[in-house]
């Protein structure tokens, strides 16, 4: 995929990590010149503006990659609570906009419509589910927009689980699954991993692995939907 194209530069600290986590190549420029000089040879992916608390730098460079020959799109704005109102009458100048500190979840899924919408569908897999994602291509995992220090194995064990929500399994359906059969750690190594992946998803997800009690472990409720968190 080819990279998005970022303003401003450097941008703030909190985008660069959700695009990071999703897995989205990009690069800053400081204006409408170094978006050209650039540019590669294939164009811009799309481009994610701040607009910033200074906001007219950015709805110029919004309107100039509007304004190319080729217009530039998909372009989704990034905006403060407090800007807002500055957007009325300006929907010409962008696809779609977020509210700064947005998480993994809802900046990819943006993009992801966006591109749907252009017809450049999505181009890396990733499982999302409320504010956990996880890129299947680069075995990152992001929780609201914050990488996840895990190993391997509990990498696998929550990208296994995360991958079939609301169903049950069992600890030795995941020993078999996971660590392979031929592995031949006894079930108490699944219960170290799931108390572990719990201390690293925090407090407040940790409910996202739930033990369902005389049988195994559950990702996520069967009472959830995309969308509903």
């Amino acid at each position: 995929m080819d990279p998005l194209l970022v303003f401003p530069d450097p941008p703030p600290e909190w985008l660069t990590g959700v695009l990071d986590a999703a897995a989205y190549p990009w690069r800053a420029v400081t204006d409408a010149i170094m978006a050209g000089r650039f540019e590669p040879e294939d164009g811009w992916a799309g481009a994610v503006v701040v607009a910033g608390s200074e906001s007219d730098a950015g709805f110029l460079l919004c309107r100039a990659l509007r304004k190319r020959e080729s217009a530039l799109a998909p372009l989704l704005l990034v905006v403060e609570k407090g800007q807002l109102g500055e957007l009325e009458l300006r929907e010409d100048l962008f696809d779609d906009f977020i509210v700064a500190g947005a998480s993994v979840a809802e900046v990819e899924a943006r993009l992801a419509h966006l591109f749907w919408r252009t017809g450049r569908g999505k181009q890396h897999d990733l499982i999302v589910y409320g504010p956990l994602a996880l890129n299947l291509e680069t075995y990152q995992a992001a929780l609201s927009g914050r990488p996840l220090d895990l190993t391997f194995m509990e990498y696998e064990l929550l990208r296994f689980l995360a991958a079939h929500p609301g169903k049950v399994f069992t600890r030795e359906v995941l020993l078999s699954r996971v660590w392979g059969y031929e592995y031949f750690g006894g079930a108490r190594t699944v219960d170290v991993h799931v108390r572990r992946l719990r201390a690293k998803l925090g407090e407040e997800h940790a409910h996202l692995i739930e033990t369902v009690r005389s049988v195994g472990y559950r990702f996520g409720s069967v009472r959830w939907l995309p969308g509903s968190g």
